[in-house]
């Protein structure tokens, strides 16, 4: 048979349901890749392979039932385990023993999945560009002297490179979406509380999100429907859009009216302006949406994951300072001194802006935008130039993610084809709240249309080449 890592989720499902193939080596085709490239791609913080082989083959007893049963994953490194090591990506975690697994990780153990390890990230989630001193960067599965993202970076560099099935992070300005985009994959942040932040290392209480990274938006809509939180009247919501993917055929799509893609990459705005065309010709119905003013939405996002940020963090800072990274220590202490007024403006800016983007989409079934303005920046890269003005890279990578976390609504990035150097275009796609399967099942059209789908990296690793730095390769770079 085939390498068993590149098959969907799906077929892997069906292969082991008619026992064409055994749990137990389907993780251990998974193992043996993960364990193979985890030095060169730097996508995993700690391996569990012992305890992954016995739960496959507790899956296999008990006869392959659940609907992820014997399905290989990975999680961010701020996932509540057990098992393994929980780090948050800091050395300041070092002693860190949880008394149990994280909510999340219980409902996808309940429905037959089979944790592989963690994954490595930006320290303590602060940060987009994925870049960590400690355990080292990911290297872009596309071009390893380019970032995959983060701050979910290692759980994006895993699944692109087939060393996990899918994997869960967390998405507080575009975490989940922003290396999605950049590694070519599916990211899927669900309505605010559709998947479970009990046991998960907090960043900012009040805009984290629990998503999801995966090869399709099929794969992806499984793993929600494996994990997911939701009262009966949400589900019965959902229940009436699950079949939606057969046709983009009567779609009312949202479109930013007049300027919004001129400070975005020509390539970018060029892919996006070409999907649209399509979307047309089959049949969708192109609607123009004014966008609500962004101007303040950045500071605002700022204020509130500062304030909390800083609140989870004090004691921490106080007692162990130099075990932070100085990127990460510096960003925490910014937060003492956000004012009260500050903190409440924001928050009240936050809940305009949720009415406002709920006001958008009474009319259209999906908003679409970029899910990021500009594609891989180079690691050592700290600003981009967009529309002649120079920014930093953090503030260009989340420019389009950012106000969905403030507002809650479910956001999903998908891969809609390479600008001209080759590296992974994404487009980001937002609908109501409580929508998620609509969502997902508007991408699964996308991807039936040809107009979407996972971009598969070249595999260097596979002739014994390793083209990105090493983690002690980069310690080293990070003490000269």
């Amino acid at each position: 048979m085939s390498d068993l890592t590149h098959l969907s989720l799906r077929k892997l499902r069906r292969l082991m349901i008619s026992g064409e193939v055994r749990p137990e080596e389907v993780t251990a085709a998974f193992l043996a890749r993960a364990e193979a490239r985890n030095s060169c791609d730097l996508s995993y913080v700690s391996i569990g392979a012992e305890h992954a082989l016995s739960r496959a083959g507790m899956v296999e007893q008990a006869g392959a039932l659940g609907r992820l049963a014997g399905i290989p994953f990975s999680c961010k490194d701020v996932f509540d385990t057990v098992t393994l090591p929980t780090t948050a990506g800091s050395r300041v975690m070092h002693d860190y023993r949880p008394l149990r697994d994280a909510r999340a990780l219980q409902r996808l153990e309940a429905a037959g999945a089979i944790l592989l390890g963690k994954n490595n990230l930006h320290e303590f989630c602060y940060g987009i560009t994925g870049a960590n001193p400690i355990f080292g960067t990911p290297a872009n599965p596309h071009d390893p002297g380019r970032l995959a993202g983060g701050s979910s970076s290692g759980s994006a560099v895993a699944v692109a490179n087939r060393t996990a099935m899918f994997a869960l992070g967390t998405d507080t300005g575009g975490s989940v979406r922003v290396p999605a985009s950049l590694c070519g994959l599916v990211g899927f942040k669900p309505t605010r509380g559709q998947i479970s932040l009990k046991g998960v290392v907090p960043f900012c209480w009040s805009l984290d999100h629990v998503g999801i990274l995966a090869r399709s938006c099929g794969d992806a809509t499984e793993v929600f429907l494996a994990v997911r939180e939701a009262d009966e009247a949400i589900l019965a919501a959902n229940a009436d859009h699950a079949e939606r993917g057969n046709s983009l055929h009567g779609l009312r799509i949202g479109v930013p009216r007049g300027a919004y893609l001129e400070n975005v990459a020509s390539d970018i705005a060029l892919r996006v302006q070409q999907l649209i065309a399509e979307c047309r010709r089959l049949g969708a119905h192109i609607v123009e949406v004014v966008m609500p003013d962004a101007t303040h939405v950045r500071t605002a996002s700022l204020a509130v994951q500062l304030v909390e940020a800083f609140a989870w963090h004090r004691t921490n800072l106080q007692r162990r300072f130099d075990l932070y990274g100085e990127d990460v220590r510096e960003g925490l202490l910014q937060g003492q001194f956000i004012l009260a007024e500050h903190y409440v403006q924001a928050l009240r800016l936050i809940a305009a802006k949720q009415a406002e983007v709920s006001e958008r989409l009474k009319d259209i079934d999906v908003l679409m935008t970029p899910t990021t303005p500009v594609v891989a920046p180079e690691l050592d890269q700290r600003r981009v130039t967009l529309a002649g003005v120079e920014v930093p890279v953090g503030n260009a990578l989340s420019h389009f993610t950012c106000l969905f976390n403030l507002t809650g609504h479910p956001a999903l990035s998908v891969p809609i084809g390479r600008d001209g150097d080759g590296l992974p275009v994404g487009l980001q796609l937002i609908g109501a709240h409580h929508r998620d399967t609509k969502l997902l099942s508007i991408g699964t059209a996308l991807e039936r249309a040809g107009l979407a789908g996972w971009i598969e990296p070249n595999d260097e690793m596979d002739d014994g080449v390793c083209m990105a730095p090493t983690r002690s390769e980069q310690r080293e770079l990070h003490t000269h």
